[in-house]
């Protein structure tokens, strides 16, 4: 697109846009009687106006059924988890076989590390980006600890070289093959949370599969933001949660993808539970965990319906659309923030905003991470008040999410203009 910083253009580009309808679709935080420019989809994104009609139709069958809305409810909540599986295959590029909802991010990353994470006395190392989300950190930490090795010893960490702020994709191919046979596990952010980088995660995955390590991707800022093959990359496992592109609500249920490779594994380790046992004989309530064949056997209890039932409005509207016309629109939407970014440091002598993100957009997903240099978060708080709502980081990174699904030119323009005020 030819981008221009004014008004008429950011309007002619709403108008034009396939998916401008989808905005339509979702409450927008309002300041004033304005809506707000909600720029942080990327840690919680807004509520579906259809959330509310489904979470009440659950509870309407609650209070209608009791127990048998198990079998009896609008959408039966015995096999509520299978009305996710085609919709979140979709998603991530998979198989419906390799794909389950179930409890919470990090919980479910500790129950894969259970099977992908068995170290041996000379395989024990696991290679992750430096500064991970501190969730993750804490989760391999303990894992390792679990087994026995101390974290200092077992986890490599790769950071950028000196004076980037990236992590180039031949420098984590290169400490992949420096560790060798040292390396059980490759475990990293499919998307930073932080610089908004986008990893290269098909060579990333064959390189370490090529030294025999596992490679397992956790994906919280790429569900809904990218389109995966991850059955195609060949990735060992994933994880995701649902309440920050997905649009699912706070701390909603998460999702993770298993290999089929490994899900026909009956002997593959794991925490067992009796709604991952084969539910031809789940009722039976005999001794002896008989996994199915599929990613459900990771699954410990019967499905959270309530939590489920907003994630399902979520999903229809990404069904509706498709990952593909989404990251079209992104693309388009995070190159009109970049420019209209540099139009500003441009034109102020004594302002220089770094953007941190790769400036490759196949490198990057909807996030640009802002380095405001000689800025303090008096400038954050200005846009705050100004009804901008984005997401500081400690010590001067503002993050900026535009989100196709309901983002449009036009909040990019004000944006624009609020921090060109500013200045």
């Amino acid at each position: 697109m030819d981008y221009q910083f004014n008004e008429a253009f950011a309007k002619k580009a709403d108008e034009l846009d396939p998916l401008k309808n989808y905005r339509n679709e979702f409450f927008i935080p309002q300041r004033e009687g304005q809506d707000t420019i909600y720029f942080t989809g990327n840690s919680l994104g807004l509520q579906p106006r259809k959330a509310k009609d489904a979470l009440q139709q659950e509870l309407d069958d609650w209070a209608r059924y009791g127990v048998e809305g198990h079998f009896e409810a609008k959408k039966p909540w015995f096999a509520y988890h299978e009305f996710f599986t085609d919709s979140l295959a979709k998603l991530v590029g998979a198989k419906s076989t390799e794909v389950v909802a179930m409890n919470g991010l990090t919980t479910n990353l500790h129950l894969l590390m259970v099977s992908f994470y068995q170290p041996t006395k000379n395989r024990f190392k696991i290679l992750c980006e430096g500064k991970a989300f501190p969730s993750d950190q804490y989760a391999l930490e303990s894992q390792v600890r679990f087994h026995g090795y101390n974290p200092a010893d077992a986890i490599v960490e790769l950071f950028p070289r000196e004076g980037e702020h990236t992590i180039r994709t031949e420098d984590v191919l290169a400490k992949i093959n420096e560790l060798g046979d040292t390396l059980a596990l490759v475990m990293i952010g499919g998307v930073n949370y932080y610089t908004g980088q986008l990893w290269d995660m098909k060579t990333i995955t064959k390189a370490g599969h090529d030294v025999g390590a596992m490679v397992g991707w956790d994906l919280a800022h790429a569900a809904g933001n990218i389109p995966m093959q991850l059955h195609d990359w060949d990735v060992d496992f994933a994880a995701w949660c649902s309440y920050k592109y997905l649009n699912s609500g706070p701390g909603s249920i998460s999702g993770i993808f298993i290999h089929e490779k490994h899900c026909q594994n009956k002997e593959l380790v794991r925490f067992a539970g009796w709604w991952g046992h084969d539910k031809d004989t789940r009722f039976l309530m005999e001794k002896g965990f008989n996994p199915m064949p599929t990613a459900e056997a990771w699954q410990l209890s019967n499905a959270p319906v309530l939590a489920m039932a907003v994630h399902r409005v979520s999903l229809d509207l990404f069904d509706e659309v498709g990952m593909n016309t989404l990251r079209k629109k992104a693309l388009k939407l995070t190159g009109y923030l970049e420019f209209i970014i540099d139009e500003i440091s441009n034109s102020k002598d004594s302002v220089n905003f770094e953007i941190i993100t790769p400036r490759n957009p196949d490198e990057r997903g909807c996030q640009l991470s802002i380095l405001a240099h000689g800025q303090g978060k008096s400038l954050f708080d200005h846009l705050t008040k100004h009804g901008v709502i984005a997401d500081w980081r400690e010590p001067n990174v503002i993050r900026i999410a535009p989100v196709p699904m309901y983002n449009s030119f036009y909040d990019v323009y004000r944006f624009g203009k609020i921090l060109e005020q500013a200045l």
